[in-house]
């Protein structure tokens, strides 16, 4: 029992889920408003404006530094982690995500209309520069907010 009272407990980890999962939420809405209907796909997909994974990183980031100091090697692991997450959302991901169209692309022209698989290679995987600057000022703001 002192496990689930424990992480009930936890601002350092409850904050950063918290911002990750409002991030996702106000792209929910975003594109309900945009096209009409409702989506939640939408709510388990990765990129897209602001970076949910940047929000939650550097909200994670905020909370440790305010809760066990700027100075601790706590603050020190969870900013080199943020700041690893971040640079692949913005580069590996976002070249994955590339890779990906081109490969569609290659196959409808390829195949003339006939498919060789009814799916399509997933090409929004990752995030452009901006989405990973306002995700992460998002989790920023959202932890000196909340803690």
């Amino acid at each position: 029992m002192n496990f689930f009272k424990g992480v009930a407990s936890n601002v350092t980890l409850l904050v950063p889920i918290s911002a990750m999962l409002a991030v996702q939420i106000f792209k929910f809405i975003r594109e309900w408003w945009r096209s009409g209907e409702p989506s939640l796909h939408v709510l388990f997909s990765t990129g897209g404006m602001p970076s949910s994974h940047s929000a939650l990183v550097t909200s994670l980031a905020t909370a440790t530094g305010i809760q066990y100091g700027f100075d601790s090697a706590y603050f020190a692991i969870s900013s080199v982690v943020a700041l690893i997450v971040m640079y692949d959302a913005r580069g590996v991901r976002k070249e994955s995500g590339q890779h990906a169209r081109l490969l569609n692309q290659i196959v409808r022209e390829l195949m003339s209309g006939r498919s060789i698989t009814d799916r399509e290679l997933k090409e929004l995987l990752g995030h452009t520069t901006i989405e990973v600057f306002v995700g992460a000022l998002v989790g920023i703001l959202f932890t000196l907010i909340f803690i």
